[in-house]
């Protein structure tokens, strides 16, 4: 087993272990950051693999998120296996219909068409009573996981949220691996190096591409209701551009293009948050000039720190 197969068992084992030795608030921190994984792992699929820089992916984060909002009854539970695939189908959809827009659309223009889809769908949400305007929409009940009558975990308690959010963490990722073994998988890395080469190849680079795309987007919509069903509302805000950045900011301190770079760049990017905002109210500065630094100095982010360090020890840069 290679160093970094045995060092991401041993996070895991960390991660699987923690509710039992942190206190509620940390255990609800670190499950907000494993949310944060799954929508970075989302949008790795679009940048680091399909090679599609989008500046509009909170906008299926907060569809997936309003969905709850949306179809939760005001005075009883919701049930999680109804709304949990109604809120991906949503987003997915919503992607979909985006993406026949926009992935004809490269580089730049890309970039400002789903900026231009995200701001559209803030403002349905912000500026009209259908998603309870700036306000936003406030649940008074966790959706529940009744079957039958049987309810196998409860959501109310942070550590059952906490493991359940950890299963779908691993659920997400061993899914994206195997979809990027496979034949689409390797399609999609092929259209990211040379797009041209592969439609010469005969390749329907547009289908490919817009599968991509709503993908991505129905597994933005997982991380949006996995974090309305923790906090318990859902407002504009998680729509905005900021958020997108954010993610997209993730992506960088993990390294674009390595599933782990997108899981260790959430925890990497709230540890420095949380560091800086105890520091000082200007945490923004300080977390701008770490990620510019980061950039420079790490451009392949923490996902090739291990290649790095075996580089300056050995000069082999070969890592599985």
């Amino acid at each position: 087993m290679s160093r970094k197969r045995i060092g991401f068992a041993v996070a895991l084992a960390l991660l699987a272990s923690f509710p039992f030795a942190g206190a509620t608030f940390y255990t609800e921190l670190v499950t907000k950051v494993m949310i944060l994984a799954i929508f970075a792992m989302s949008l790795d699929l679009l940048v680091g693999y399909t090679g599609l820089v989008s500046f509009g992916h909170a906008a299926f984060f907060g569809i997936g998120a309003y969905t709850l909002g949306l179809v939760a009854p005001k005075y009883d539970a919701a049930n999680l296996w109804l709304t949990l695939p109604a809120a991906m189908l949503a987003a997915g959809l919503a992607a979909l219909l985006v993406g026949v827009f926009v992935v004809r659309a490269k580089g730049i223009y890309f970039i400002m068409v789903t900026l231009a889809f995200a701001q559209m769908f803030y403002f349905v949400f912000h500026d009209t009573k259908f998603g309870g305007g700036s306000d936003g929409i406030s649940m008074n009940f966790k959706p529940v996981a009744s079957i039958g009558g049987f309810s196998p975990f409860d959501l109310a308690s942070a550590t059952h949220t906490y493991y359940f959010v950890f299963a779908a963490m691993l659920l997400v990722l061993v899914f994206l691996r195997v979809l990027l073994r496979s034949a689409f998988g390797r399609a999609l890395q092929g259209i990211r190096s040379n797009e041209h080469r592969m439609r010469s190849l005969g390749f329907p680079v547009y289908r490919y591409k817009l599968a991509s795309f709503a993908l991505a987007g129905a597994l933005a919509g997982l991380a949006g209701y996995l974090s309305a069903m923790q906090f318990g509302f859902v407002n504009p805000e998680i729509i905005s551009w900021h958020q997108s950045g954010n993610v997209l900011l993730m992506l960088i301190l993990g390294g674009v293009g390595s599933l782990y770079g997108g899981i260790a760049g959430a925890f990497a990017f709230v540890a420095l948050q949380e560091l800086f905002q105890s520091v000082t109210t200007h945490w923004q500065l300080l977390l701008g000039v770490t990620i510019i630094l980061l950039v420079i100095f790490l451009p392949g982010g923490l996902a090739s720190v291990g290649v790095r360090f075996k580089r300056t020890l050995v000069g082999d840069a070969d890592d599985e």
